[in-house]
């Protein structure tokens, strides 16, 4: 089964530096990781396509990963950053694709994870940001916490014409707790139609040194019967997941996880999700 990656990184400490991967616990991907050290790994996994998302809240990265996709026949799409807050959103995406490669742009992304204020996404200015994501074609992913999912919930409620897609399973305590909580609010998330999520995260929001496919399931399981398998797409999370696991017992993971599934159940999480969601 030909698959697509729809969510990785690349990043190059000499050209930008990454502050979220600056502590101890995160040393052993404090390096530059390029799509030269990606594609080995994804082809031998029978990934045809990928999605590169960016890492940082910062205009000079969108046009360099939209350059990088021109340069290598397996990124096919790039979620890029913009200011949803500034006043021309619209001018900004519009900008965006006319640089070398900007028909790769699929969708956008802000780190609202790290937002102090829980209802970030309702912010007037923010919702008008979003409806100019919108109105260009384009997806919105949600990276946050799970205090954050009910604010995720309300934006899309808000903005029915975005496709959301929730990174990371809404980055549920998969180390430390019992699914109750985030497994309530993701619900909510899903109960929007324009809503979808990834498959993407769960081995690093575990122990990265005990996790197993068993104690990933619950979590799993939850987004499955929530979403359904065509609204879940999955993602490597690389090179993130190489905390806990690498490139190969990533997608292993995965696909354990939805073994249970039918053929064309599998096809829509491992490439139709992706594909019909960011328009590859």
């Amino acid at each position: 089964m030909n698959v697509v990656d729809a969510h990785h990184h690349v990043w190059d400490l000499s050209v930008r530096d990454q502050e979220w991967i600056s502590g101890p616990a995160t040393a052993a991907i404090r390096r530059s990781f390029g799509i030269e050290e990606l594609t080995p790994l994804a082809r031998a996994a029978g990934v045809r396509a990928t999605v590169l998302v960016q890492t940082v809240c910062a205009v000079e990265e969108t046009p360099e990963l939209l350059a990088l996709a021109t340069a290598d026949n397996l990124v096919a799409g790039v979620v890029g950053w913009t200011d949803l807050t500034a006043p021309d959103v619209a001018g900004s995406l519009a900008a965006l694709r006319e640089l070398p490669g900007g028909d790769r742009l699929v969708g956008v992304r802000h780190q609202v994870q790290s937002e102090p204020d829980p209802h970030w996404l309702l912010r007037p200015d923010v919702l008008r940001g979003l409806a100019a994501v919108a109105e260009a074609q384009l997806a919105y992913d949600l990276v946050v916490l799970p205090h954050q999912l009910p604010a995720a919930a309300g934006a899309a409620a808000r903005v029915p014409g975005l496709t959301f897609v929730l990174d990371h399973l809404g980055k549920p305590p998969v180390a430390s707790a019992e699914p109750g909580p985030w497994a309530r609010a993701v619900r909510a998330v899903a109960a929007q139609p324009n809503t979808v999520c990834k498959l993407s995260g769960p081995v690093t929001e575990a122990d990265w040194s005990t996790w197993t496919v068993a104690g990933l399931r619950p979590w799993a399981d939850t987004v499955l019967e929530a979403f359904g398998p065509d609204r879940l797409m999955f993602g490597s999370d690389w090179p993130v997941c190489n905390l806990a696991a690498g490139y190969a017992e990533v997608l292993g993971a995965a696909r354990a996880l939805t073994a249970h599934l039918g053929e064309e159940e599998r096809r829509s999480v491992f490439a139709g999700t992706a594909t019909r969601v960011y328009r590859l």
